[in-house]
């Protein structure tokens, strides 16, 4: 197999660090060219990527060859840049939120589908350590059946940053619903499937920010199960990232997945499950554990469990494997489109004060 050309559109902290490392190091894909305007970008891809070609705009990156391209630019521009892309017939991963709403994302599944390209959208959290721990347990059935799920997403952050993302304009898809909440109801809807009504609040905080910086979302599942979803950036002291309660255990965990921090510190994975300095790539300190608490008949007993480690390289490579025809995209279409069509109803019921019923597609 030739490998993929892959070309990033947008070199922030998306390209920099959630794409540009992974893409790099997986066997079956070229880092071809990232687009910037930035000249210090420029500047770290030519140090850390030798051979990657540097491109001005969307239009060069059409004319460079490539055969993927990766959408990693503000959020309002998702859309278009990904419809032209795949009307030139290249294969597209775009991040989250991939669109306003699923009707938009299954119109650009069905525009790939006519083109015969590939079309994904980065979900990357679905390999976060505490997340493939759950599933985990949930596939052994050390819970039981799940009743209530909580997640949380909270940061002390107290002045404004300013930017699209505390965008008072709806069409910039701003604010803490649409950016960490699409993450955290996906991974709700991909452990405890398809959402049946959706209640949430939303509220803005902090003096100068023009998009929600707090919310809650409360989803109640087909299958029975509740999850409690809240995402703030005002919050000192953050509450336990997950609890997962089932009818015959619950399970807690703290902090976030490391990879985030390492690859912000510039880390990065080299391969067969390793990072540059030799330790294991998505691994917390030995000593993290996550907390599990069955019930008995009388009482309750604890223990710990090792976190899996994280492996948000996992999605390209199962891209290259798609691209390669040997199996699917790592994030389906119609799965990311459920997840739009949860945020959706969260910012509806938020606007209403309503709980909103959710189509099933």
């Amino acid at each position: 197999m030739t490998d993929v050309k892959v070309g990033i559109l947008g070199y922030g902290l998306g390209g920099a660090a959630f794409h540009a490392p992974f893409v790099a190091s997986t066997p079956g894909l070229e880092l071809a060219a990232v687009v910037t305007g930035r000249a210090a970008a420029a500047e770290e891809i030519g140090r850390r990527y030798p051979g990657t070609h540097v491109l001005p705009d969307a239009d060069a990156l059409w004319a460079a060859g490539v055969d993927l391209v990766v959408v990693t630019t503000p959020n309002r521009t998702h859309v278009p840049l990904a419809r032209a892309a795949l009307e030139r017939g290249l294969g597209v991963v775009v991040d989250k939120p991939a669109a306003p709403d699923g009707a938009t994302l299954r119109g650009l599944g069905e525009l790939a589908d006519a083109r015969g390209a590939l079309l994904t959208v980065f979900h990357n959290r679905r390999w976060d350590d505490d997340h493939l721990t759950v599933r985990r347990l949930l596939g052994e059935g050390t819970l039981g059946e799940v009743r209530r799920y909580e997640a949380r997403w909270e940061y002390w952050r107290p002045a404004a940053r300013g930017g699209w993302r505390e965008s008072a304009d709806p069409a910039d898809l701003p604010g803490l619903l649409h950016d960490l909440g699409t993450h955290v109801v996906d991974q709700a809807v991909d452990l405890l499937g398809p959402v049946a009504t959706v209640y949430a609040e939303t509220d803005v905080r902090r003096s100068g920010v023009g998009a929600d910086d707090d919310a809650f979302v409360a989803l109640t599942h087909v299958g029975g199960a509740r999850s409690h979803l809240s995402m703030n950036a005002l919050v000192p002291s953050p509450g336990p990232r997950l609890r997962v309660v089932g009818e015959r255990a619950q399970v807690e965990s703290w902090g976030l997945d490391p990879q985030e921090d390492a690859l912000r510190a510039g880390r990065h994975p080299v391969g067969d499950g390793l990072a540059d300095d030799g330790t294991l790539w998505g691994a917390r300190p030995s000593a993290a554990t996550m907390t599990l608490t069955t019930g008995t008949p009388d009482g309750t007993t604890t223990s710990d469990v090792p976190y899996v480690p994280g492996d948000h390289g996992a999605f390209y490579e199962m891209l290259a494997a798609a691209a390669d025809g040997r199996g699917p995209v790592p994030v389906s279409v119609e799965s990311a489109a459920v997840t739009l069509d949860v945020v959706a109803a969260a910012h509806r019921a938020a606007a209403t004060g309503q709980v909103q019923t959710v189509g099933l597609g």
